[in-house]
């Protein structure tokens, strides 16, 4: 039987009807409304009782199939979407339309489910981009029972060449959205990332580092609770040290695990992390019914990595039916292997710290033992003698009691000249020359020197603070160095400037040394004197000799330049 054509006018009519439907298509960015405004579409154009369109993966299987004319409740008792079977996946294999009178006599047909409408009339046609298939359009029923003809296949063909444009944009348009959204999510971690290095590298204190980390990671993932676990001193157990979430307590039944004991334990043990769905009844579920009775859907275990194995355990959990994906475990990865770090550092820091309190514990103690108490322990045997000599012999007593006051006063002497260089010494909102000025009055006062300064009144003021605080510590090093070492009587201190370099000179009348035998002796200060004028771009020059007194000679450049 041969089916009726349109007329020229009506098919331009329509082709028209076609084109500012095609239009608003390409303008949808909305993959969903598109592919259900591309059924309506069709299904006005053929005039068809119902419609569909399905897209394809990478893979070619069907990934979305959207029904035109089919009631909610009719969908709703389908058994399944639409598999690629029969008619609908010899579509999908085609490079052509498919137009048939009635569809349940090809021999492809698969049949209908249990409560599916009836269809007769059908109309395939592929969505194709250059050689890829993007989808199908199927329609079936023509009204008043009639078929489609090849001017409907026309219509729609061309349908479908608009809508493979239209399809292209919107999964560009989602890609572009979906990596935007991922760029900002990585922007926002290495935002996060980059408070918490600041937050590791200003603070020393374990427990607030830990607060900050726990407290910024719960607020930008969302999450309700978050708990940290420690390794005990022996590694053989974790104990809770904080817990951040206001719907439980804690987590675990427990807040001491085991290594190996728990999820806690046993991540802490192989170093792997976990996330958990609950609820969850295995051996090493060991959580605290309240997490299950209130609705947490997910629980995030992971390890704290040190560069000495794992330090501790953090959880997190969360009540929101979305799972954590990927990126969020691999930031939550990161942070635990940041917060591991963290803590690791600064126990070794605190390890030194402690170190280098017990070694000047033991100098110092060593120094009062060998210096101060030896001569108080010399002033008390003259005591003793003198004592002894009152009834025998007047004189010879009183000169013990002078000799023993003048050793005391020797004594007090040491005493304040070590305090001395016990006290730190900066620059306090002075010039170089009025803090040497200082240094000078004080030396006076804890020392029988007679001390002369020269320099300009002004105090350098152009020269940078690091090398002007340089040269006060060079200088006070070697008021020291004089004071317990050179048994001097006359001190001169020079400063001037020249062109390129800032000067100190510090001469003494003292007992003098070889120089050879004594430049690397800690205990004159030789080395760290030009080791902090090294470090300030200039040097330091030594002249002494036995009983010839020393000259120190300190310079450093007046700009950001070395002049060695």
């Amino acid at each position: 039987m041969s089916m009726p054509t349109l007329t020229r006018e009506q098919l331009e009519q329509r082709l028209i009807a076609l084109h500012q439907a095609s239009l608003e298509l390409v303008q949808d960015t909305s993959l969903d409304s598109l592919l259900e405004r591309i059924a309506v579409v069709a299904c006005q154009q053929v005039d068809a009782q119902f419609a569909a369109v399905g897209v394809t993966d990478e893979n070619g299987e069907l990934e979305q199939f959207i029904p035109i004319g089919m009631s909610p409740a009719e969908i709703k008792k389908m058994p399944h979407p639409p598999k690629g079977l029969g008619l609908i996946g010899e579509l999908m294999r085609s490079d052509h339309s498919i137009r048939l009178p009635d569809l349940k006599k090809h021999p492809r047909s698969a049949g209908f489910p249990s409560g599916h409408p009836d269809m007769a009339s059908f109309l395939g046609v592929p969505i194709r981009l250059t050689d890829r298939n993007l989808g199908q359009i199927y329609l079936t029923n023509k009204q008043n029972g009639k078929e489609f003809t090849q001017d409907d296949q026309m219509v729609i063909e061309t349908l479908a060449a608009y809508a493979a444009v239209a399809i292209s944009n919107a999964r560009m348009y989602r890609g572009l959205i979906q990596r935007d959204r991922t760029l900002t999510r990585r922007n926002e971690n290495l935002a996060l990332l980059n408070e918490l290095a600041s937050t590791l590298a200003t603070s020393s204190d374990i427990d607030e580092v830990l607060e900050k980390a726990l407290k910024q990671l719960l607020a930008y993932l969302r999450l309700e609770v978050g708990e940290f676990f420690l390794m005990n001193e022996d590694k053989r157990k974790l104990s809770l040290v904080l817990h951040r979430g206001d719907l439980v307590n804690r987590l675990w039944r427990s807040d001491k695990f085991k290594l190996g004991e728990g999820y806690v334990g046993v991540t802490a043990k192989d170093g792997m992390p976990r996330l958990l769905d609950l609820p969850c009844d295995d051996d090493n579920c060991e959580l605290n019914e309240e997490v299950t009775t209130l609705g947490f859907r997910q629980l995030a275990v992971l390890p704290l990595h040190g560069r000495r194995g794992t330090l501790g355990v953090l959880c997190v959990a969360t009540c929101h039916p979305q799972p954590l994906d990927d990126l969020e475990m691999q930031y939550l990865a990161a942070i635990s292997s940041w917060v591991g770090t963290g803590i690791e550092n600064m126990r070794l820091n605190l390890q030194g710290r402690r170190l280098a309190i017990l070694e000047e514990r033991e100098r110092i103690g060593m120094d009062l033992h060998d210096g101060i108490i030896q001569s108080i322990y010399a002033v008390g045997l003259t005591l003793e003698h003198a004592r002894l000599l009152l009834n025998e012999d007047t004189d010879a007593a009183h000169q013990r009691i002078e000799q023993s006051i003048s050793d005391l006063n020797g004594v007090i002497r040491d005493l304040r000249t070590y305090i001395m260089d016990l006290r730190p010494r900066q620059l306090h909102d002075e010039s170089l020359m009025n803090g040497i000025q200082r240094l000078v009055n004080e030396l006076r006062v804890n020392t029988l020197l007679e001390i002369s300064l020269s320099g300009p009144t002004d105090g350098f003021p152009n020269l940078e603070e690091s090398k002007a605080i340089a040269l006060f510590h060079i200088c006070q090093e070697a008021m020291a160095n004089i004071a317990k070492h050179a048994r001097a009587r006359n001190v001169e201190i020079t400063l001037w400037k020249t062109p390129e370099r800032t000067l100190l000179e510090v001469s003494d009348n003292g007992r003098g040394f070889e120089f050879e035998k004594k430049k690397m002796s800690i205990g004159h200060g030789l080395a760290n004197m030009q080791t902090r004028a090294r470090n300030a771009g200039g040097d330091v020059e030594f002249t002494s000799e036995p009983n010839q007194g020393t000259t120190i000679l300190a310079w450093v450049p007046n700009s950001n330049e070395s002049y060695r």
